[in-house]
């Protein structure tokens, strides 16, 4: 296929039939089309290498394309039949396993090589996490309403009650969720008729988004797999709020979950944006707790609706007995152990519920969150750990009877990564290790760039399966300084 010279192949909105042979890091497949200049690539998020695609044309550059799927053509010889509903949010479901664990793995690699010009970065692998639990395994799911449901059949939107996961690609259009996702817990999915039934028949309409008007919004589920326990926060406008039998309702998620129902929050959100989040209404307990209670590594942690904590409760603890193992990985004495970005201090109340002697430091920006912290840590009895509610670049400025004293630095950023000012700080802090985990391998390699220039050196590094049947793999580094 020829074309004249600085003119694109394709013009946006156009539709285009591919074959995806490959998959690039992030899950997007990859089709390639060969031309006068050579291959032209196009990747297309949520697409499984062998399929036959009709895809979008999202942004077209003179080398390759972003696409959006439309319709799958042909299915791939790799997929396999599950017993559970396709949701959007699990778009590699009937992919083996293995595939997808092959592919994190090997797509890592390629980050760091591309990234973090690190070509020999296999000679540090560690291992790949795998998750203990490939189904069921999300202790939070958020469940959406529109007055637009996504029809199967006509492959188009319709005007109708909508009670699931949003449409892949979408804002305004919803998958009704008929039984089990695989991916949370069956009793809750399995109800989801009867729910939608009940929601239905109470004649208030489900949020309309263009319209920007409608009663139910939101239902959002989080889950103690320790306790077997479901605290649910039902998110609704005001419009014709003494129309809503609540009392009706607790009824029947009594009659659903039976003992396992923990409690039932009521959020009133009027902001016309598409959040659970409600910046102009409230949040109130209506019956049973607020909050349920889960375990890591034979250490209780108290979970609000709004707290963060690790999605995949099982797979966490070996991510974080990783971190245990990389922080002990030397024959030097652990004398201080910095947990930055510290959150709610899972991370350091493990560390210092393991390592006997040693001193751990938690430190977050959020006063909350620290807070928090201090609660979970006196629950748990753990000595040991102190807390500090401050800017991570700031820190030894406000206590520099820290400096050269820090024998660990554990970095647990958010996915953007750390800000390049700040990282240099924690270079400055001199430790004798760093170990670094990430949710996002990407970040992590351009970040691991200039650590090396900063003279540490990559030891150990391992992958892990947090949220299989996704494109989601977190990192956990080990960089220390001098290695020869």
């Amino acid at each position: 296929m020829g074309r004249h010279r600085n003119s694109r192949l394709f013009k946006k909105g156009q539709r285009i039939e591919l074959n995806i042979i490959d998959l690039a890091f992030g899950g997007k497949g990859i089709a390639k089309i060969k031309t006068e200049e050579g291959d032209f690539v196009c990747f297309v998020e949520n697409t499984l290498p062998g399929q036959k695609i009709l895809a979008s044309v999202h942004k077209c550059k003179k080398k390759h394309a972003e696409c959006r799927l439309v319709e799958v053509l042909e299915k791939s010889d790799a997929e396999i039949d599950i017993p559970y509903q396709l949701i959007p949010g699990a778009p590699y479901a009937q992919l083996p396993i293995e595939f997808q664990e092959a592919n994190k793995k090997n797509t890592c690699f390629e980050l760091f090589k591309r990234i973090g010009n690190i070509d020999n970065i296999e000679d540090s692998f560690d291992e790949f996490i795998s998750s203990p639990s490939v189904w069921h395994y999300r202790n939070k799911m958020e469940y959406s309403f529109s007055a637009i449901r996504y029809d199967f059949d006509l492959k188009q939107d319709v005007d109708d009650f909508a009670f699931g996961f949003k449409h892949r690609g979408t804002w305004w259009m919803v998958e009704d969720l008929d039984k089990d996702s695989g991916l949370f817990d069956t009793g809750l999915e399995n109800a989801f008729p009867k729910l939608k039934a009940f929601f239905k028949d109470s004649n208030l309409a489900p949020w309309h988004p263009p319209k920007k008007e409608g009663f139910y919004r939101f239902l959002v589920a989080r889950k103690s797999y320790a306790n077997d326990q479901i605290l649910l926060n039902l998110v609704t406008t005001s419009t014709e709020l003494d129309r809503f039998d609540m009392p009706a309702f607790i009824e029947l998620l009594k009659e659903l979950l039976g003992n396992r129902f923990a409690g039932l929050l009521h959020t009133i959100n009027d902001s016309v944006g598409d959040r659970i989040q409600a910046s102009d209404g409230n949040c109130k307990l209506v019956y049973g707790k607020d909050k349920i209670v889960e375990n890591l590594l034979g250490l209780n942690f108290e979970i609000s609706m709004q707290s963060f904590f690790q999605t995949n409760p099982k797979c966490a603890e070996k991510l974080y007995q990783k971190v245990v193992d990389y922080v002990q990985d030397t024959e030097e004495n652990q004398e201080v152990i910095m947990d930055l970005f510290c959150g709610t201090g899972t991370i350091g109340q493990i560390l210092a519920n393991q390592i006997p002697g040693a001193e751990v430091i938690g430190v977050d920006i959020v006063p909350e969150a620290i807070e928090d912290a201090k609660k979970n840590a006196e629950r748990n009895s753990v000595k040991g750990l102190k807390f500090f509610a401050a800017d991570v670049g700031k820190f030894l400025q406000e206590y520099p009877q820290y400096k050269d004293n820090i024998s660990t630095v554990v970095l647990d950023p958010p996915r953007a990564g750390i800000a390049p000012k700040t990282l240099k700080k924690v270079v400055q802090l001199n430790a004798s290790r760093i170990v670094y985990v990430s949710c996002n391998p990407a970040t992590q390699a351009r970040d691991t760039e200039y650590l090396l220039s900063e003279g540490y050196q990559l030891k150990k590094i391992s992958f892990a399966d947090q949220f299989p049947h996704t494109s989601h793999v977190e990192s956990i580094a080990l960089f220390e300084r001098g290695v020869k």
